[in-house]
């Protein structure tokens, strides 16, 4: 049998979903202000204001980096456009290895021959590059918004479960569990919406350390999930 190597496919093909999502919204990016709360965005990222509650700090200090590279004050608008595109472009590249991680759950690894190797990579990047192309995540990705930054938050946050799932059990796995805390920690800088991934990531758990499934405790589970996510909220 051909020798293949998954991982460096595996970083290649990923990488090459997020070359072609970046260059779609680099072209297709606002030149200047839009509608809705883009203004007051750019205005105070670029300045380093108060925008309005409950704020969005790191957000914002992730727009000021940007607007440095702008040639002129008239090119401050397009720079911090083109944070959410590439904010947007790294969700699709957390995505396409979020969705080999779950179909290597389905396919052992260990037994998969070349071509189902190349079927893993090819549905990951059909799948990635579909969601690139949706109308409501393509029209977040051009404008100055914190939803393409908070989608990223809930791509890399599901990214580390799945590999925390993965290594759970293994001598240093807490590290991603630690990682994700950071990554929640860093989401109530950008949108309260990354959040949403919390119960996602105690479903992780569930599977993984209960063989037998039942409706019980799959109830007891997601109200698990639930309660930590209400728990991080109100603190």
């Amino acid at each position: 049998m051909t020798y293949f190597n998954f991982k460096k496919w595996n970083t290649i093909t990923g990488w090459f979903s997020f070359l072609i999502a970046l260059i779609t919204y680099g072209l297709t990016v606002e030149p200047t202000v839009s509608f809705w709360d883009a203004g007051e965005y750019i205005l105070t990222s670029s300045k380093l204001q108060v925008g309005h509650p409950p704020g969005a700090p790191f957000f914002q200090m992730m727009g000021a980096f940007f607007s440095v590279f702008a040639t002129d004050p008239t090119q401050i608008g397009l720079m911090i456009n083109m944070m959410s595109a590439t904010a947007s472009a790294f969700t699709i590249l957390f995505m396409f290895w979020s969705i080999v991680l779950l179909i290597k759950q389905v396919v052992n690894n260990n037994e998969s021959s070349k071509e189902q190797n190349i079927a893993i990579l090819g549905a990951a990047f059909v799948g990635s590059l579909s969601f690139a192309f949706t109308d409501s995540f393509w029209f977040n990705a051009v404008e100055t918004e914190v939803y393409a930054m908070a989608t990223l938050i809930m791509a890399v946050l599901f990214y580390l479960g799945l590999r925390w799932g993965n290594e759970m059990f293994t001598p240093r796995g807490n590290k991603w569990l630690i990682l994700i805390s950071f990554v929640v920690g860093l989401s109530f800088g950008v949108h309260f919406m990354g959040l949403l991934t919390i119960p996602a990531i105690g479903l992780i758990y569930y599977f993984k350390n209960y063989k037998l499934i039942t409706i019980r405790n799959f109830v007891l589970a997601n109200l698990a999930g639930i309660a930590v996510l209400l728990f991080v909220c109100v603190r």
